[in-house]
């Protein structure tokens, strides 16, 4: 995983965008309106538009702002379950399989927050790129570390399939760990939109 530090600063710095976002009092109708538009290209986009809302003052117009807050958000969630699901080992009652599912979540799960906290940083650098390969080297980075993190998000939720796992740590672990997935999916539909509008199309289908 990355350093400690720079993680934390990372992780420190998107709460403090969250944060400054829901200190707005009134919001630009405008804004609300691009966040549901945006929101179309998504999968679940009543969910984004729930999740983004909040944020419209500081999302703007901006397609980048809208991608960097919607990994925020995501990355948010992501340390929230990860800390949760951290401590559900200690458990009462929790059964072999399940704990061995859970071990192996807590590791995947921290990957996903290590791949979202790699993107937000690299997105947070894009008004320093310039068009053409160097743009496109840099958001194929992002798509590829965004990706990960919800395929790492949805290994998780299947180490918990099947009639034999339905205890009580799977119930907890699907309800947040789903949340977490559902939301880095809009954030890569968002990403790929930026991406394609401006000028590099991510020829991978969405997850």
């Amino acid at each position: 995983m990355a350093n400690f530090s720079i993680h934390l600063l990372l992780l420190l710095s998107s709460h403090y965008m969250l944060a400054m976002a829901n200190s707005a009092t009134n919001s630009n109708p405008d804004s609300t309106n691009f966040i549901k538009k945006s929101c179309r290209a998504t999968r679940y986009p009543a969910l984004c538009i729930q999740s983004l809302s909040s944020h419209a003052s500081t999302i703007r117009q901006s397609e980048l702002q809208l991608a960097q807050v919607a990994l925020a958000v995501s990355l948010s969630r992501a340390q929230s379950a990860a800390s949760f699901i951290s401590k559900l080992p200690k458990m009462k009652g929790i059964k072999p399989r399940e704990y061995r599912a859970t071990k192996d979540c807590i590791e995947i799960m921290g990957d996903s927050v290590d791949q979202l906290s790699r993107s937000i940083k690299e997105l947070g650098g894009m008004r320093r790129r310039v068009a053409g390969e160097d743009f496109a080297w840099h958001v194929s980075n992002v798509q590829t570390w965004v990706s990960a993190a919800l395929t790492n998000e949805n290994t998780c939720l299947d180490g918990f399939s099947g009639p034999s796992m339905n205890g009580n740590a799977k119930v907890a672990i699907r309800k947040r760990v789903l949340n977490v997935a559902q939301v880095t999916s809009n954030a890569l539909a968002l990403v790929n939109r930026f991406a394609a509008r401006h000028g590099f199309a991510e020829t991978t289908n969405l997850p």
